[in-house]
């Protein structure tokens, strides 16, 4: 920058910038004839109506939790992912109990689940000692890691699934409200490698261990199909305690579509036809205004899940929101993931294939904060832009649908 010199010269600047102003103004295309308003401010973003984050992870930063109070988000949806911050979760959930003043809703709603990229640790065998740890990560990870000591010595000896699955249902039974998550498939993630010198030296303290924390990524992957056992056993248990899921899906919609059929089996929905509609309601002696009726068996499914930064296509979609399916199913979007490089045309045509009431929005950020708020309020603008909303209605739909997705 160059110095002002003297106050001639200072004034002169100014009027030239003043000058340069009205030109651009004058000549702006969204200028109008015979107005003298020539730019116009955004609209003010409506917090007081309630904005609701369907999937944070603000436990990774713990220092940052005490920011929560003084924020201007109404809810934080925050997951749990890995051993590390399952009692974090819950710890964050205890200490911001204190609700909030829109319709009396919980600042925090604390989700219990293992994330696909620490599947690997959990063991399908009944107790840690019936498996060897070597032969435990050879069966479950690929390439075969039987000849690489130094990897499995950094990874921890295997969970038992039993064990994980009791640890949430006990979490889940502490908070009525809490959901399950996050948990899902991810055909695209590595493990990462054990600790250089040069990645130990520059390790932030502040992130809650477990996660990558900026380590290389090894070779090594998760199977599909001990991903798959994971998921399924965590969708089985929201059903068991009718609860809400939250799910990560990375280059595996398809397949994550394949096991919600899977557990959905047996408890499809029915479109009855009208005359079968009318034999049915003379032999019960009532009325029936739905057209669906659903099978009566044992429910080993989610109520309602979410499909958190959803990223595929529309055909997904379509089978996710098929009448026939038991599970009502959302798509939350985040400004991190979906809006940020990701291909515009694509994303558009997710948000506008989606029935109103199937829309959430997200952070997915690590921390919580001002930077949380922020992302927030610019994700509801862009999907208020997308479906042709204006900015209150929007807010008012996405706070409803969130409620809808959590208390039911």
């Amino acid at each position: 920058m160059t110095p002002i010199t003297s106050l001639p010269r200072f004034f002169d600047l100014i009027v030239f910038c003043f000058c340069a102003f009205c030109s651009v103004q004058t000549n702006s295309p969204s200028s109008t004839v015979g107005s003298s308003r020539t730019f116009t401010m955004p609209e003010p973003f409506p917090w007081e109506i309630g904005v609701h984050d369907a999937h944070c992870h603000p436990t990774d930063t713990m220092a940052s939790v005490s920011d929560i109070p003084h924020m201007k988000i109404t809810t934080l949806t925050i997951m749990a992912t890995r051993g590390d911050d399952q009692d974090l979760v819950q710890q964050t959930a205890e200490l911001c109990s204190v609700q909030s003043d829109t319709d009396h809703i919980d600042r925090i709603v604390p989700c219990f689940g293992w994330h696909p990229w620490f599947s690997h640790q959990i063991s399908n065998s009944a107790s840690s000692d019936t498996q060897n740890k070597k032969e435990h990560y050879d069966a479950v990870l690929t390439p075969s890691p039987a000849d690489d000591q130094p990897f499995i010595d950094i990874l921890p000896d295997p969970k038992p699934l039993s064990e994980l699955i009791s640890e949430i249902r006990a979490r889940l039974q502490k908070f009525p409200t809490a959901l399950v998550g996050e948990i899902g498939l991810d055909r695209s993630f590595r493990i990462p490698g054990p600790w250089t010198a040069e990645e130990i030296e520059n390790r932030n303290g502040e992130v809650t261990p477990g996660s990558r924390e900026g380590r290389r990524l090894s070779q090594y992957r998760v199977k599909p199909e001990h991903q798959r056992m994971v998921l399924k056993a965590q969708l089985q248990l929201a059903g068991e305690m009718n609860r809400a899921v939250s799910v990560h899906s990375v280059q595996a919609h398809g397949a994550v579509v394949d096991v919600l059929k899977e557990v959905w089996a047996g408890h499809e929905r029915v479109s009855l036809s009208r005359r079968k509609r009318d034999k049915q309601r003379d032999a019960e002696g009532a009325e029936f205004e739905e057209e669906e009726v659903a099978v009566a068996k044992p429910k080993l499914f989610p109520p309602r899940l979410c499909m958190h930064s959803y990223s595929g296509s529309v055909d997904p979609v379509r089978q996710l929101i098929h009448k026939s399916n038991p599970s009502d199913v959302y798509f939350s979007f985040s400004s991190l993931i979906n809006f940020n490089g990701a291909p515009a045309k694509k994303i558009a045509d997710v948000v506008k294939s989606l029935p109103e009431d199937r829309i959430l929005i997200e952070s997915d950020l690590h921390k919580a904060g001002d930077e949380l708020d922020n992302l927030m309020e610019d994700v509801a603008r862009r999907i208020c832009e997308l479906r042709g909303w204006e900015l209150r209605h929007g807010v008012q739909l996405l706070a409803e649908n969130w409620r809808r997705f959590v208390y039911g």
